[in-house]
């Protein structure tokens, strides 16, 4: 195989001009000819049996050609875009055939290519870091949720059910006399307040002991789920069983050594304080992290081709789908439920996709323009990095992570990390501007950019 001449026919689209010499060519004739062979009667042959010389006079001598091409093509290709030094997106290709005979095969393959790209000022960003700072109140609202963790039921014999509650009750629901689909169960736990039920329900469900029997009287909202519903009067037949209280333990001593390594409650919320601070360490170097991205997305010139950014679509739904399925669901199911078609995700996607690509290109010159690779050590270093991640050998692993694509991701890692120590930063302490609710959700915090 040789590469006859490269020509640049529009921007980022270049036509390969590629020569597949006789000899290879001649071989992928033969390997077509044992493999359709067996599909081939010949008068006088039986089926499959016939030479190839037979086969050739009696259907014509380039009968074999089309298989043979397709085999031979996709190598034939790889090989040549390795030698034009151009970097090949995954994109339509234009195949033309030039000729195809004993004296090889000649083939146009024209391609997509990662555009030219041009950036400068990425050393010395000036760049804001506002790192929240951590009160008592925050140290109080952590504790909070692991008090809330650690709570347990107890049911009440004494009094009313009232908002904050929890109840257990039968209900059978009922539209026009008619009984309707999703409107009775038994046992069914509910919180009062949580604004789980139709407007008025949880209201009315307030004010009664256990044991009591009572109907409900709503009415649906206009723009209720099930049109057959919406708008309409509706009567719940409730008996109440059982009502419940979250009982909250003492935060003390006794508290900080049930859930916690500390004895005392001091060191205890000195340990709170102090990952809550890391924590917000963590998070103001996110946000400033994006902040960098921003910046360098938008000091790249370049000229990136559509198909950079549908294929960043692409590997990001394939995401999406995979995190559906850990929930049990898929896209279809996704799309039925929020009402969107493809057409509508792809351009929610695609934002996003765009900062990708051009993030990825801008560290991709960047550490061209730095001459940044990793060392051999670096990269074994990831290796076992990987081997171990994936609970596999590290044999195994260089077999589907081939080094260059490796290297690839390890010298953009390095170029960020040279923009981020580069990077002229004015740290902020950020004063809480409202004080935080108990809740029982995890600290959030942004994730850092993908390289």
């Amino acid at each position: 195989m040789s590469l006859k001449s490269t020509t640049q026919v529009a921007k980022n689209r270049y036509q390969l001009e590629v020569l597949v010499d006789a000899e290879e060519f001649e071989k992928a004739v033969d390997a077509a000819y044992h493999k359709e062979s067996k599909k081939i009667t010949i008068p006088g042959f039986r089926k499959g049996k016939a030479p190839r010389g037979f086969i050739e006079k009696y259907y014509g001598d380039k009968v074999f050609y089309d298989e043979a091409i397709n085999s031979v093509y996709p190598g034939a290709l790889e090989k040549a875009v390795d030698e034009s030094k151009l970097e090949m997106i995954e994109d339509k290709i234009d195949f033309d055939l030039v000729s195809a005979g004993a004296d090889g095969l000649v083939f146009k393959a024209t391609i997509t290519t990662k555009p030219e790209v041009e950036i400068e000022d990425y050393k010395g960003i000036p760049v804001t870091k506002k790192v929240q700072e951590v009160t008592d109140s925050d140290i109080d609202a952590e504790i909070e949720k692991i008090r809330n963790r650690n709570s347990r039921m107890v049911t009440v014999e004494d009094r009313e059910a009232q908002n904050g509650d929890i109840v257990v009750l039968d209900f059978d629901g009922s539209v026009d006399g008619k009984e309707f689909s999703g409107g009775k169960a038994e046992n069914y736990t509910l919180q009062l307040g949580s604004g789980q039920f139709i407007p008025g329900f949880e209201d009315q469900v307030a004010g009664h002991r256990s044991g009591d029997e009572f109907d409900i009287n709503v009415k649906f909202p206009e723009d209720y789920g099930a049109k057959n519903l919406a708008g309409k009067d509706a009567i719940f037949h409730v008996k109440l069983h059982e009502i419940k209280v979250k009982e909250l333990p003492q935060v003390d001593d006794d508290f900080v050594k049930d859930v916690s390594e500390f004895d005392t409650l001091d060191a205890y919320r000195s340990d709170v304080r102090e990952k809550l601070v890391k924590d917000a360490e963590t998070k103001a170097n996110d946000e400033m992290d994006n902040k960098l991205v921003n910046t360098l997305v938008s000091k790249l010139k370049a000229d990136v081709p559509e198909a950079m950014f549908e294929n960043q679509i692409n590997e990001d739904l394939r995401d999406f789908s995979y995190r559906l399925q850990s929930q049990g669901l898929n896209v279809k199911t996704y799309m039925k439920y929020t009402g969107q078609n493809m057409e509508a995700i792809r351009k929610q996607f695609r934002p996003e996709a765009e900062r990708q690509v051009k993030f990825r290109l801008a560290l991709e010159k960047i550490a061209q323009l730095e001459k940044i690779t990793p060392s051999e050590e670096e990269i074994e270093k990831e290796y076992a990095k990987l081997a171990e991640n994936y609970k596999t050998e590290v044999d195994k692993v260089k077999s589907f992570v081939h080094k260059e694509d490796l290297v690839k991701d390890m010298s953009v890692e390095k170029a960020f990390h040279l923009v981020r120590d580069n990077a002229v930063v004015a740290e902020e302490k950020e004063s809480p501007k409202t004080e935080k609710k108990p809740s029982d959700d995890g600290i959030n915090s942004e994730n850092s950019p993908k390289l």
